[in-house]
């Protein structure tokens, strides 16, 4: 089994930064969603990823945002990665795709255990011309959703909500998750702590080593 990738979103400040090269995840996650507290500016996340391990992808979380300011952001390698958390369909893709030939991933919420609903919208997810799907209990709801209905999903996807250094290896183990993602609880007072990420990242490599 390949190594469960690992993202950490939500960073804010050079603390963070040095935290994560020391640590060394995958991903990081830069959020320009200015209803966030973790809300960084454009000239900020670029200071910030002048400073981020090369071995490192940052990957930009967008909500809705003008296709011309994701593709800035991508070009100008201020971000390695555009990660689509609204509402944006495939055609804003196929436009976006026209315009930066950097990699996407889009979001999927599990908002409702609703049969239908959950077929529909892993339906979508499978369906999605995104590079990679991430799949969600919902934006920053920090709850976890019934990891079962995952069991046959038949492509690459992130795993995230309400995972924490406690159940992500049970996560990875119970869904084969190809990454995880984590913010929130990976905080504390609403800031990155690295005890709590360096937590987080040895439960997920240690699932990895159990895979094995």
């Amino acid at each position: 089994m390949d190594t469960t990738k690992i993202k950490i979103c939500g960073l804010t400040r050079e603390e963070d930064i040095e935290a994560v090269n020391r640590i060394l995840p995958d991903y990081i996650g830069f959020v320009f969603f200015r209803r966030s507290h973790r809300f960084l500016t454009l000239e900020q996340a670029e200071a910030l990823k002048q400073k981020l391990d090369p071995r490192i992808q940052a990957v930009g979380v967008f909500v809705d945002e003008e296709k011309e300011v994701v593709s800035e952001l991508l070009n100008r390698g201020i971000i390695d990665i555009a990660q689509l958390h609204g509402d944006e369909d495939e055609a804003y893709i196929a436009s976006l795709r026209e315009m930066t030939d950097k990699p996407l991933i889009r979001a999927f919420q599990i908002r409702s255990e609703d049969p239908a609903f959950l077929a529909e919208t892993l339906e979508k997810a499978q369906r999605c011309s995104a590079d990679l799907v991430l799949i969600d209990s919902g934006a920053g709801s920090g709850k976890t959703f019934d990891w079962r209905i995952l069991r046959d999903f038949p492509r690459k996807y992130f795993l995230a909500g309400g995972l924490d250094a406690e159940n992500v290896e049970e996560a990875v183990r119970r869904t084969g998750a190809w990454a995880v993602d984590v913010s929130s609880s990976v905080e504390t007072d609403r800031r990155k702590d690295e005890k709590k990420i360096q937590a987080f990242v040895d439960a997920v490599r240690r699932a990895g080593e159990h895979e094995a």
